[in-house]
């Protein structure tokens, strides 16, 4: 007879199995987060071939040579971002000066209303001043280590994106590849699996794309009704910043706010500010329910629990990064549980 009874064991079972994932996964982040100048333009690389595909599979359709069709295709990305951020940059340069005295008479007017003893605009400068006096050599240091990251982020971009057209080029050699790893029946599964995990970050990825075309036309219409200038290009920024969680729309809002403050004043700003609020309200109860829960099978709960982990893991790349691992994670449970229930009742 056991000493211990059978749902103990079971317990137990459960536990250890617990703990490997948790030790495995953890030793997996560690390493990731000493390689992430290698790992995370590989995983970037991976989500634009999701997002590309579709382009690239139309060009070889119109008898395209490979190596042309991924190039073309890497080319029309460096457009969208590229002539996005050209654009947005040329408006913010061009209205700098107007941005800088509108937020200044936006202080001065809520300092003469609002503002208590001692807190006018001057004081504020003032004490600024002391600030950066007293912790300059701080905030400079801060600022070169700043641009050395940014450096960073430019080069692992331009890496995935050479990456981009390598795993789009040589995509149909990837099925192959996989069943050399584990021939056999191992390798069927395996292949059932990455399929399973691709095809979930190929939904996210689209049903993003939906989303962002919708934010991005609702602003960009909205924008142009107030007359904001460079409404065109803010709305590329809206599109191209929907890619990365929460953080983007804050972004691209801000800047679109900023502009319009700039150059229509405090009353067309807020109602600026209106149409954003409006769209993410927009998003966020219907646009995201509808779309991501038939492209992606994931609860909105773990969204935010996966992008919360991802913050705290690697910033801003783990927010843009967590929900799609995530639901290429959830695909694989899937079909592992599919398989599992399918092989039950053949082995009883």
């Amino acid at each position: 007879m056991p000493l211990l009874p059978e749902s103990v064991r079971r317990l137990a079972a459960w536990c250890a199995v617990l703990l490997l994932v948790a030790g495995v996964g953890w030793i997996v982040i560690r390493l990731c987060e000493v390689l992430r100048t290698a790992v995370v333009p590989v995983l970037l690389a991976l989500l634009g071939t999701a997002l590309l595909g579709p382009l690239y599979r139309r060009l070889l359709r119109a008898r395209v040579q490979r190596s042309l069709a991924a190039g073309l295709t890497c080319v029309a990305v460096l457009a969208v971002v590229g002539g996005a951020v050209y654009i947005v940059v040329a408006a913010l340069v061009d209205t700098g000066d107007q941005i800088i005295a509108s937020v200044r008479q936006a202080v001065r007017a809520l300092t003469k209303h609002f503002g208590a003893a001692g807190t006018g605009l001057d004081d504020l400068i003032g004490n600024a001043r002391k600030l950066l006096g007293k912790y300059g050599g701080t905030a400079a240091s801060n600022v070169l280590s700043g641009v050395g990251v940014v450096g960073e982020y430019l080069a692992m971009a331009l890496l995935a994106l050479l990456l981009v057209f390598f795993f789009l080029r040589d995509s149909h050699r990837a099925v192959a590849a996989l069943r050399s790893v584990a021939p056999g029946a191992r390798g069927e599964a395996l292949e059932a699996m990455a399929r399973r995990a691709f095809g979930a970050v190929q939904g996210f990825m689209r049903g993003t794309t939906v989303i962002a075309l919708i934010d991005a036309v609702c602003i960009t219409v909205g924008l142009l009704i107030l007359r904001v200038p460079g409404a065109i290009g803010l709305g590329a920024l809206v599109f191209v910043g929907a890619y990365i969680p929460y953080l983007g729309a804050f972004i691209s809002g801000t800047v679109a706010v900023l502009v319009a403050l700039a150059d229509r004043g405090f009353v067309i700003a807020l109602w600026a500010l209106g149409v954003v609020l409006a769209v993410q309200v927009l998003e966020g109860h219907v646009l995201q329910p509808v779309i991501q829960s038939r492209t992606v099978q994931m609860h909105p709960a773990v969204v935010l629990l996966a992008i919360t982990a991802g913050a705290s893991v690697a910033g801003i790349v783990g927010i843009l990064l967590s929900v799609p691992l995530t639901a290429a994670a959830v695909g694989v449970v899937s079909e592992l549980r599919e398989r599992h229930t399918a092989a039950g009742p053949s082995d009883s």
